[in-house]
C-alpha cells in the first residue's frame, strides 16, 4: 500500500448501512421532487405552545414536521408503504423513521410507531428517548424493522438542501434543510417569509411525480394550519 494511505476497518453497523444503501439505489428507480415550505405559521404556533415550557420539555421542529407529515401520509397512503418481495404493501400504522447521525458508526433512522395516533408533544418525548437510545444501541426490534416512511432534517446543521436516499423496503424519503428568512412575491409584493427546502425522494415503481407534489402541497397546507392540530393526536 502506497506511503500515507491507510485502510478503513468499517464496524457491522457501517457495514449493514453500505449494503442497504447500494441495495436501494441499484434497485428502486428514484426520482426527487422539491418544494419551499412556508414555515410562519407553523413557527408561531410552535413558539406559542412553547411559551413557558422548561428548555428540556420544548417542541421541536422535527417533532413538528413528524406531525405534519403523519397527516399527509393518511391523506396520501401510497407513500406510506413497504415492499415485501415483489409485493407492494400499504401499511395503516404511520412509522415514521428519523436519520440519526451516530458520527463514525454511520447513520441509522430508526422508526416512531404509530405517529398518526400521537400529538407533538408525544412525539418529541419519544424522539428524544429514540435518539438516547439509538447512541447506546439499545433500540427495540419494532423500531428497526417496521418503519414505513423516513424523515432526515439536517436543518439543524446549516444545511439548506439536500436529497436522501430511500430507506428500503420503504418508497419513500423527505429531507428537509434549515429554515431561512428569504424574500418571497404575494400578492405582487415582495415579502420576507421563513422558508425550508424539502425534497420527496420517491421509488417510481411505487408512486410518481404527481403524487409526490400532491403530498408536498398537502404538507404545506398542514405547516400552515399547525395551531389547529399541534395539541391534538
Amino acid at each position: 500500500m502506497s506511503e500515507g494511505r491507510h485502510p478503513v476497518t468499517f464496524d457491522r453497523m457501517r457495514q449493514a448501512i453500505a449494503r442497504r444503501m447500494v441495495q436501494s439505489k441499484q434497485t428502486a428507480p428514484h426520482f426527487y421532487v422539491t418544494r419551499e415550505l412556508e414555515m410562519d405559521a407553523a413557527l408561531a404556533a410552535l413558539a406559542a405552545a412553547n411559551e413557558g415550557r422548561p428548555r428540556e420539555e420544548r417542541l421541536t421542529v422535527t417533532a413538528l414536521l413528524l406531525k405534519a407529515v403523519a397527516r399527509s401520509l393518511a391523506a396520501y397512503p401510497a407513500f406510506n408503504a413497504v415492499w415485501e418481495g415483489e409485493t407492494l404493501l400499504r401499511v395503516d400504522a404511520v412509522n415514521l423513521g428519523v436519520a440519526i447521525d451516530l458520527g463514525d458508526a454511520g447513520l441509522i433512522a430508526p422508526a416512531l410507531l404509530d405517529c398518526g395516533t400521537k400529538n407533538v408533544e408525544t412525539l418529541g418525548t419519544e424522539l428524544r428517548d429514540l435518539v438516547a437510545r439509538a447512541k447506546i444501541g439499545k433500540l427495540r426490534a419494532p423500531e428497526i424493522s417496521d418503519g414505513t416512511f423516513t424523515l432526515s432534517n439536517l436543518g439543524g446543521l446549516g444545511v439548506s438542501s439536500f436529497t436522501a436516499i430511500i430507506t428500503p423496503p420503504q418508497v419513500a424519503i423527505l429531507a428537509t434543510g434549515a429554515t431561512d428568512e428569504r424574500p418571497v412575491v404575494r400578492d405582487g409584493q415582495v415579502v420576507i417569509r421563513r422558508m425550508m427546502s424539502a425534497t420527496l425522494s420517491s421509488d417510481h415503481r411505487a408512486v410518481d411525480g404527481a403524487g409526490a407534489a400532491r403530498l408536498l402541497a398537502d404538507l404545506q397546507e398542514q405547516l400552515a394550519g399547525a395551531a389547529g392540530w399541534l395539541a391534538t393526536p
